[in-house]
């Protein structure tokens, strides 16, 4: 992809290529997107309307950017996205430290080579992948990583202390003319947040008293939980003063954009239809809002994620116990749920002893709300009657999809059960069964079939 690209300084300039910053060249591909109607961030769901234009006119305005928001809210991945933002390749002086630009050197030693060399500096180009880097905020991070610091290997070499080539540079400098992500910046040691002050507002760095300027060409992006959630840090008020933008992020606001993230997110092992995802994102939603629910921990994203996978996975497992093909789930695998991701929540002080209880009530709440929506308009009376008046069925872990549908009679309602969760007549049996049995579900949970679930087997019986 390179090869017709200049290799020289001198090639460079003959191009007509000029150096620009790096915010400068996000502004100008983000305005390039806007207008030929693309969409500059892909994968990014739920923020349309909300966070996204709020980024956009942070990065229109050059603002270095703070994500505020509780965990699992996407915030990481939003800012990974940005490195689609610059351009694909950009050229660096060959073996230059900091990756600088051959048409302006900053460090003493580049700038030394292009005065040596002149237009025959050696250039390479630097894929934009490589002009991102992230940081997670760790209590043990010093000036040092992030800054830089004196090199003893430098100095060995018969270097003197005073010179600045003997200075090992840490992550800020190298991501000159690019991207640096700092995640969970509370976490970050309040006398370790006070070197970053001449990076945001100067744009230069001091290691232990040199007397070294170097112009640096960076955003600097972080996150952070809100202030009312995390005790384990803040950010301090000169570097909160030197982002030119605090941008709140959120959770999804409406339940297809929670399955869209699902879908896109989850690593499903087996089919998990749409109507399954749609209880899981009501489950999720029901959950953030529950009052025995800690809020300042929030519902991680990523509990729906792991909702479905563990769902899709008991559809597999049923598959291999039984000679199922294919795996696909149906609405007996939500039970699996809170036993498996009990532990990813944090409950209200108040609420021990009561956890399975509040989840399977929410779980319940899901189904009937969902069953409520997909089948509205649908007279289920007929099936209610027919299995109460003797044609009981049965499901769990090790029933068969073609028994659960063999114990129920031809009745039209089940084809119009089945359409309306997008089961057709030639589709594979268990999507057909997963349709039915939600129904099933949703006469037992609104008091017109009973559920016995005292068998031995860990079968549960609708009659």
């Amino acid at each position: 992809m390179t090869q017709n690209l200049a290799r020289t300084a001198g090639e460079l300039r003959a191009a007509g290529h000029l150096p620009r910053g790096v915010k400068t060249e996000i502004r100008e591909n983000l305005l390039a997107a806007l207008r030929e109607g693309r969409n500059p961030w892909p994968g990014i769901v739920g923020f349309d309307r909300t966070v996204l234009p709020q980024l956009e006119r942070a990065l229109l305005a050059g603002h270095d950017v703070v994500l505020l928001g509780e965990r699992g809210q996407g915030k990481t991945r939003l800012l990974r996205s940005l490195v689609s933002l610059l351009d694909e390749w950009t050229p660096v002086i060959e073996g230059s430290e900091l990756g600088e630009h051959p048409l302006d050197p900053i460090t003493p030693e580049s700038r030394r080579r292009a005065a040596e060399l002149g237009d025959d500096l050696p250039v390479a180009w630097r894929h934009r992948d490589e002009r991102y880097a992230e940081k997670l905020a760790t209590p043990d991070t010093s000036v040092g990583d992030l800054v830089g610091d004196v090199d003893p290997v430098k100095v060995a070499e018969g270097r003197s202390l005073g010179d600045p080539e003997t200075i090992h540079y840490g992550m800020l400098p190298r991501a000159h003319r690019g991207i640096i992500a700092i995640n969970e910046l509370p976490d970050l040691a309040e006398r370790i947040q006070v070197s970053l002050l001449n990076v945001m507002e100067e744009r230069d760095i001091q290691v232990r008293g040199y007397t070294l300027r170097l112009p640096l060409d960076v955003l600097l992006v972080a996150t952070a939980n809100p202030e009312d959630y995390t005790n384990r840090g803040r950010i301090i008020t000169p570097l909160k003063d030197r982002f030119g933008a605090e941008v709140r992020t959120h959770y999804p606001l409406e339940i297809e954009a929670e399955v869209d993230l699902v879908r896109q997110e989850a690593g499903l092992v087996a089919e998990v239809g749409d109507h399954l995802l749609e209880i899981i994102a009501r489950f999720v939603r029901h959950l953030r809002e529950s009052s025995s629910i800690d809020q300042r921990s929030g519902v991680s994203a990523r509990f729906a994620v792991a909702a479905a996978e563990t769902v899709a996975a008991s559809a597999l497992r049923r598959s291999a116990l039984i000679g199922e093909t294919p795996p696909i789930a149906r609405p007996v695998d939500l039970e699996s749920v809170p036993d498996v991701l009990r532990g990813k929540l944090e409950f209200e002080a108040g609420e021990e002893g009561r956890e399975d209880e509040v989840l399977v009530h929410l779980l319940r709440r899901s189904i009937a709300d969902t069953a409520r929506a997909r089948l509205a308009g649908l007279n289920l009376r007929a099936l209610a009657e027919v299995v109460s008046d003797g044609h009981p069925v049965a499901t769990g872990d090790r029933v068969h999809a073609g028994d659960l549908l063999a114990a129920l009679p031809e009745l039209p309602i089940l084809h119009e059960v089945a359409a309306r969760l997008g089961a057709g007549p030639k589709d594979p049996v268990g999507r057909i069964a997963s349709a039915v049995e939600l129904a099933l579900e949703s006469l037992y949970l609104t008091r017109q079939l009973s559920k016995d679930n005292s068998s031995d087997d860990d079968r549960s019986v609708y009659g």
